[in-house]
């Protein structure tokens, strides 16, 4: 069961060349979003989760100052905040993004089913 979900997982994270991926729920995202990852491996890395109410959902996993330690994961439709974000589903929140020594803070548009969270965007 757990080499199952595992695969599942991996399908879920490979990088997609030809444009096209798995279509994705809340459960999916927030069931992504939950699990723990490894911020060695993920570091400077943009994925594609998928598609999620028409719009493409990436992952970014930036790193600025001491890395891999200070790796944040990031899940967010593939918008600009704006009228866009609203079309999709999606809600602003805020991430703060490594540069340095220092953070930059920046706007996303993200599932509404992590917008809800009261925590940073997809954990860290």
């Amino acid at each position: 069961m757990i080499a199952l979900a595992t695969s599942i997982l991996m399908l879920l994270v490979a990088p997609v060349r030809d444009g096209t991926g798995p279509l994705l729920t809340d459960a999916d995202i927030a069931a992504y979003a939950a699990r723990p990852w490894d911020k060695a491996a993920m570091m400077d890395r943009h994925i594609l989760l998928g598609f999620h109410n028409g719009g493409r959902v990436v992952v970014d996993f930036p790193c600025g100052d001491v890395c891999p330690d200070y790796t944040t994961r990031i899940i967010h439709y593939a918008v600009r905040p704006g009228p866009g974000c609203g079309g999709l589903g999606g809600v602003l929140r805020y991430a703060d993004i490594p540069r340095g020594p220092a953070h930059t803070r920046r706007a996303f548009c993200v599932p509404a089913v992590l917008g809800r969270e009261s925590i940073p965007l997809g954990g860290g």
